[in-house]
């Protein structure tokens, strides 16, 4: 359970005087997100998220995470919604902790996905990288490319530990990424994290896409690559083709990928799985006394990173160059 700062009752009934939500009836620790402590609260005027937001979390960076979210709904992406407090603000302290009070979205997140979520999660991607085109505000993505090595160096003196060899083949990985990363590619606001536990469903529809808590400004196409390591491999760690066909193809259709975002495709695909297995290596490695989570497991994407590394082009992940327009 993703829930790292404990809040008593007292406390958050006067954090709620603020707002016009209603008096508190529940609430608990929801298991959601592991960079924040994330309550679900019941009210008499319906339900909501808290989010108490942890120290990796930058509170410069609230303001954007915050506004963007704003900024979608105003372009029809379903996305939670910041609660405004009764003089305006989207931003308190609770418990010692910045926090915001977001809408309660329906539905649930697919524990199983299949080809169907796969095409939607693919068309509401590119619809977000449109939709954020004119968003005014900027964020750096400390997590991308020259973010790596100093992750790489808070675990490599451990790395070996978790699996033999895996130093050296982080330190080979690290040593191809930096040298080729594209520096050319259409940028934008992007996700970063746009995993299934944060895309919502009632049955085989789309019911909003939450946790914007990594979205930047990056390569658009990376952003593509992050959702075909979180979307398209099986429980066995199987890459299924099929679902990826259906995700790139539904992406396609809104936002046509250039030739020079198929090319660089396996690349930035490898990039998304190795910056994954660090920030879990490092997870991992050093879970936070006292703290209800149970880190993930960073080997999985060793496994992804494999895959990746025998990709030579976007044919390997379904979709011939002329299925996507230039």
């Amino acid at each position: 359970m993703a829930v790292y700062t404990d809040v008593a009752a007292d406390e958050l009934a006067a954090f709620l005087a603020s707002y016009d939500i209603g008096e508190l009836l529940s609430y608990k620790g929801i298991a959601e997100g592991v960079e924040n402590s994330n309550f679900l609260l019941h009210t008499t005027a319906g339900s909501y998220f808290l989010t108490l937001y942890e120290k990796r979390v930058a509170v410069g960076d609230l303001p954007f995470f915050l506004g963007l979210m704003s900024h979608l709904a105003a372009h029809d992406i379903v996305c939670p919604q910041p609660v405004k407090t009764r003089d305006g603000k989207t931003l308190g302290v609770l418990a010692g902790r910045p926090a915001a009070i977001i809408d309660f979205l329906e539905g649930v997140w697919p524990r199983k996905p299949n080809v169907a979520h796969c095409a939607a999660v693919g068309e509401a991607l590119a619809k977000l990288h449109l939709a954020g085109r004119d968003f005014p505000m900027k964020r750096a993505n400390a997590l991308s490319v020259k973010g790596w090595r100093p992750l790489f160096e808070q675990a490599a003196a451990r790395a070996d530990t978790v699996q033999h060899g895996l130093n050296a083949f982080l330190s080979a990985e690290l040593d191809y990424l930096e040298t080729r990363w594209p520096g050319d590619l259409p940028r934008g606001i992007i996700h970063a994290d746009l995993f299934p536990d944060n895309a919502l469903f009632v049955g085989e529809s789309l019911s909003g896409l939450i946790d914007f808590y990594f979205a930047c400004n990056d390569i658009l196409a990376y952003d593509v690559a992050i959702c075909l390591n979180a979307w398209c491999f099986e429980p066995d760690h199987s890459f299924n083709v099929t679902k990826a066909r259906a995700f790139l193809n539904a992406y396609g259709k809104e936002r046509p990928l250039s030739e020079a975002e198929q090319a660089a495709l396996p690349l930035l695909a490898r990039g998304a799985a190795l910056r994954f297995l660090l920030t879990r290596l490092v997870d991992f490695l050093n879970v936070p006394p006292g703290a209800l989570v149970k880190p993930k497991d960073p080997l999985e994407y060793v496994r992804k990173l494999r895959f990746h590394q025998s990709v030579n082009d976007i044919a390997g992940y379904g979709v011939a160059q002329t299925g996507l327009p230039a």
